[in-house]
């Protein structure tokens, strides 16, 4: 059986035969193909508060927009991610990172994400949607337990104090 991971055409032996660069542009055309679905998808979706359309004409770079949920310290505040996408998508994560800049425990001061669904928990059956969708929820609830930013670490405990902060050096 398999992996859901694994590029069918990185292992299959026919694609090495080919060559790289025929492989190659077999690979990206499939790739544009399925980034060109998920923007249709994610377009018709019609999901309130997630946004992402390439950024000019390249498909493999993404600007993305999350509003933060109701009820968080992040309610009334929408963040930009730059979000590129590598060859070997969807079988390799994109890397996907803040723009704006986020005060969050998950979130270091260059915009980094420390996000499993990114890293080591990456699966072929991810798509844009999702990962937006993981992150707007990663703001409402942050994982305290392997924190990029210390300091928003120790202040989420105290929610009034922390949405101080965060209004505070907010800048769309």
């Amino acid at each position: 059986m398999a992996s859901q991971n694994m590029d069918p055409a990185a292992s299959s032996s026919t694609a090495a035969l080919k060559g790289n660069e025929t492989g190659g542009s077999a690979t990206k055309g499939s790739v544009t193909k399925r980034l060109q679905q998920e923007l249709m998808t994610l377009m018709m979706s019609g999901h309130k508060g997630i946004s992402a359309f390439p950024e000019s004409d390249n498909l493999f770079k993404w600007i993305g927009t999350i509003d933060g949920a109701q009820g968080t310290v992040y309610e009334g505040l929408r963040y930009k991610l730059s979000m590129e996408f590598p060859s070997g998508y969807p079988y390799k994560a994109p890397r996907v990172k803040f723009i704006t800049s986020c005060f969050h425990p998950n979130v270091d001061d260059q915009g980094f994400i420390c996000l499993d669904i990114l890293k080591d928990k990456w699966s072929a059956l991810y798509d844009v949607r999702s990962i937006l969708l993981s992150i707007q929820s990663l703001l409402g609830e942050p994982n305290n337990e392997s924190p990029l930013n210390t300091a928003a670490a120790e202040l989420w405990h105290n929610q009034e104090a922390f949405k101080a902060h965060l209004n505070s050096t907010y800048k769309n």
